[in-house]
């Protein structure tokens, strides 16, 4: 994996606003920036009558487009260009296996803060292997600056992803930012008649041993990062609710997406759909298996 972030440029409002997002965060990061934009191979069907000359030049143009918005704001950022025909899905996966990170933007809900994932960004989403960063564009009237708020990590317990943990960890101590870890619990069932009595000791019960899962699973990374201050939540609800009622002043949303073979092919899971569809912040999904 190269030391690089790269962003998937479709010439839409929400890419340059990927753009600008990528852009700070390889500035942080200390890397290269790529810009990247796939345009359909002339063998496709849905490129049947395409001039590849014209999409090369409206290519180059995107880009550079997109090249001096980002020196506008980084003069001396190292920024690399690439355009390659093909199919767009297969082309942004390969290019993750050639990143640090890759960045694509999402189409707002308008009134409604939220994302729309198209077919290609939840595709890629699926199958990638790298951390991949879905991007907003803000609504006229959003005034809250990008680098506001802590990062929102939602953990899944028992087995706590030890990549997400050291992804968010470590852009709070780049952003000098904070880390809000949300987790969410529910009790097993309980069946029968006079179970009435039983139940606030359940929840007690349950909810202490969930507080020392979390407690365990985060000691590393504080102890890791002792300047990144934490806070954590250990909530009786729904896990995709409370991530998405946290993140509402988050700066960034961090969840993961663990790898599974099924006869559908790579899936998004519930939790991670719904934060996408729900959220305003930017959020990173960060594959494990």
């Amino acid at each position: 994996m190269s030391h690089i972030v790269t962003v998937g440029i479709d010439g839409s409002q929400e890419s340059f606003a990927a753009v600008d997002w990528a852009a700070d965060e390889a500035l942080l990061r200390g890397c290269p920036l790529r810009l990247l934009h796939v345009w359909r191979d002339v063998d496709a069907p849905a490129a049947r009558y395409t001039d590849p000359e014209t999409e090369r030049r409206l290519a180059e143009g995107l880009l550079h487009r997109a090249a001096e918005q980002v020196k506008l704001n980084h003069p001396h950022m190292q920024v690399e260009m690439e355009q390659q025909p093909g199919e767009p899905v297969e082309e942004l996966l390969a290019a993750g296996e050639r990143s640090a990170l890759m960045a694509l933007g999402s189409r707002g809900l308008g009134t409604i803060a939220g994302f729309i994932v198209g077919s290609v960004s939840l595709a890629v989403l699926a199958r990638a292997r790298c951390p991949l960063v879905l991007v907003r564009a803000k609504s006229p009237d959003d005034n809250t600056p990008s680098s506001a708020g802590d990062i929102v990590v939602g953990l899944d317990l028992p087995e706590a992803s030890q990549e997400v943990l050291g992804f968010a960890f470590a852009g709070a101590e780049r952003y000098a930012s904070g880390v809000r870890i949300v987790h969410s619990w529910s009790l097993p069932p309980v069946y029968g008649p006079g179970t009435t009595d039983v139940v606030p000791a359940l929840i007690e019960e349950t909810a202490a041993g969930h507080q020392k899962e979390m407690t365990r699973a985060l000691a590393p990374w504080t102890e890791k990062y002792p300047a990144v201050p934490v806070k954590s939540e250990c909530l009786q609800g729904h896990p995709a609710q409370d991530l998405v009622e946290a993140s509402r002043q988050a700066r960034l949303v961090v969840v993961g997406l663990r790898h599974r073979a099924s006869r559908l092919g790579a899936q998004v899971g519930p939790v991670v759909h719904s934060v996408l569809h729900h959220t305003e912040a930017p959020v990173a999904v960060v594959p494990h298996d």
